[in-house]
């Protein structure tokens, strides 16, 4: 009787004809009374046996027919290389499908191996060593089995091929297919046009309806445009959806591209079973972040209802008084919702992914480069706030700046110079400057008035006091109690300089522009009617005439009359 060997020597080198007599030897064809016999190699055969299939070295080598793999031989058989084996197995193959026979595959179980048959004929071995890895040989049979289907699947498909009806048949399918996916984007793109059409129209609908109508209208042009690009974004994910079913449905219907359609589902499958198992895993993480969330917003709105209230002078803390309580509130709110985010953020889905992580690093070193600049504005703002040297409503001058003070923020302070002005000065400039509060040291929140003249030394300074205070009497929004008073501030080579100094009444105007032009006004009223001059002298000599205007003058026409009459003194 032949050994293993000897039959293998055979297959590989006389060809067919003795293929099948080795295969009756290997199935123990080889006794009188025809019974199946258990393989027994010979004594060098089990020597080289161990050797070779434990061989890890050769490389793996898969058996394909018409694109569809087959099995993939691993390990090595009798001296045969996995690519040997492979070759072997394709030609055995080959030659079984010539015959044209009924085309049954049948496995063979001998021992710990497994022998496939096409028909009778013999095509190939499965060991446990084509499994991959240290696998027990107890898996062996159902990975026979796996690859046997395959294999009838082949055979079947490798038929198929040679049939004109199921050609025939593929192309109606698919020219079918075809014509449903044409008819399928048409309609696609006949929606998104009518659903961009109808959200113009509610936004055009929109536009005279209150608040809401006025933020449409004044971005009516980006509301269109994100409506455009959204519309766009969903209609081509769902062309790509359809053309990408259509495709795998076309490539089933021939046996050739049949494997090529089963990897494009089984990769659809596998994305949409990727998503589905990432949401399901994700749901207990964004359970547990939103219960933080939740109770972020409980304890940040609790906060700033607290906080409110100090601010509206209803509850009194000693260590926060009202003018702190605006900033406290700010700064509360950002505490509470980045420490609630940071507890979140481990719960988030892909947190812990490494295009997470990169995000992350890529976005604090993106703060670290850009945000010095903002972190000063942002601690200048707070420092202003917490010394309380601005108050909202408090007039003052910062560097050449004067006026109201409209807002303080976190960066910038906003200030009315009541001239139809508005000036936002950097937080970071505000705080590097000398501030002159005029407000401060005044109650009921009125302010100081300052004017300054300067006056020739040959005008009697006691005069002079005496016509500052008239003008100041003469100006309503000047209080009277306290009164005003005149400081003589400096003494200078041609002139005296006077400053009256008062505070405005609660029937000043609000802005403080307008006070100091009704007390500019009356103060030269009052020069004039005095003889006073009110120039800085640098001069050579006195003139002539004293430069002032005569009452008779005060209410003349300009001498181009434009239809529109002059003020009135007050």
């Amino acid at each position: 009787m032949w050994n293993r060997a000897q039959c293998w020597v055979l297959l590989r080198r006389v060809g067919s004809a003795s293929a099948l007599s080795c295969g009756l030897v290997l199935s123990g064809v080889a006794t009188a009374n025809a019974q199946p016999l258990e393989w027994q190699p010979s004594a060098g055969a089990e020597a080289q046996a161990p050797a070779s299939t434990a061989s890890i070295g050769p490389p793996a080598s898969d058996l394909r027919l018409n694109n569809r793999k087959i099995v993939t031989f691993r390990a090595s058989l009798l001296g045969d290389s996995p690519a040997e084996r492979s070759e072997l197995a394709r030609v055995a193959l080959g030659t079984a499908l010539a015959k044209g026979g009924v085309g049954v595959v049948r496995r063979v179980p001998l021992g710990d191996s497994v022998r496939l048959e096409l028909d009778g004929q013999a095509l190939f071995f499965l060991l446990p060593g084509d499994l991959g890895g240290p696998r027990p040989a107890s898996l062996l049979e159902a990975a026979s089995q796996d690859v046997a289907q395959r294999l009838q699947q082949a055979v079947d498909e490798s038929r198929e091929l040679t049939d004109p009806r199921s050609w025939a048949k593929g192309a109606a399918y698919s020219a079918a297919a075809s014509l449903l996916a044409y008819v399928v984007i048409r309609l696609l793109m006949g929606v998104r046009r009518r659903l961009t059409l109808r959200v113009h129209a509610l936004l055009r609908e929109q536009r005279n309806e209150g608040q809401l109508g006025t933020l449409v209208a004044d971005y009516m042009n980006h509301a269109r445009t994100a409506t455009r690009m959204a519309a766009n974004a969903v209609n081509w994910a769902l062309v790509l959806l359809v053309l990408d079913a259509w495709a795998t449905f076309v490539l089933h219907q021939f046996a050739y591209t049949r494997p090529w359609g089963e990897r494009s589902t089984a990769w659809l499958l596998d994305v949409a079973g990727q998503f589905a198992w990432a949401i399901a895993a994700a749901v207990p993480g964004l359970l547990i972040a939103a219960l933080i969330f939740v109770m972020a917003r409980i304890v940040s709105k609790a906060t700033s209802v607290f906080l409110q209230r100090v601010e509206r002078g209803e509850a009194v803390v000693p260590w926060l008084d009202a003018d702190t309580a605006t900033p406290t509130r700010r700064l509360a709110s950002v505490g509470i919702w980045l420490f609630a985010l940071a507890m979140a953020y481990p719960y988030l889905p892909g947190a812990n992914s490494e295009a997470f992580k990169g995000v992350s690093v890529l976005a604090g070193l993106m703060l670290s480069l850009g945000a010095s600049s903002v972190v000063g504005q942002a601690l200048s703002g707070l420092s202003l706030m917490y010394s309380r040297s601005l108050r909202v409503g408090e007039y003052v001058k910062v560097g050449d700046t004067e006026g109201t003070v409209a807002a303080l923020g976190m960066f910038t302070t906003k200030v009315h110079t009541g001239m139809g002005e508005e000036v936002s000065l950097p937080n970071t400039v505000v705080f590097s400057q000398p501030i002159r509060n005029f407000s401060r040291l005044v109650k009921d929140g009125r302010f100081m008035i300052h004017t300054t003249v300067t006056i020739g030394y040959s005008t009697p300074w006691r005069q002079v006091h005496a016509m500052l205070m008239e003008g100041a009497t003469r100006s309503p929004g000047v209080a009277t109690d306290p009164a005003p008073y005149v400081v003589q501030t400096a003494l200078s080579d041609f002139y005296v300089e006077y400053r009256l100094c008062a505070q405005s009444n609660r029937h000043a105007p609000s802005r403080r522009a307008e006070v100091i032009s009704q007390l500019h006004s009356n103060v030269q009223d009052v020069f004039n009617e005095n003889g006073v001059q009110i120039m800085s002298p640098h001069y050579m000599a006195d003139p002539p005439e004293p430069q002032v205007v005569p009452p008779g003058e005060w209410a003349s026409q300009p001498k181009a009359d434009l239809g529109q009459q002059p003020p009135q003194p007050q």
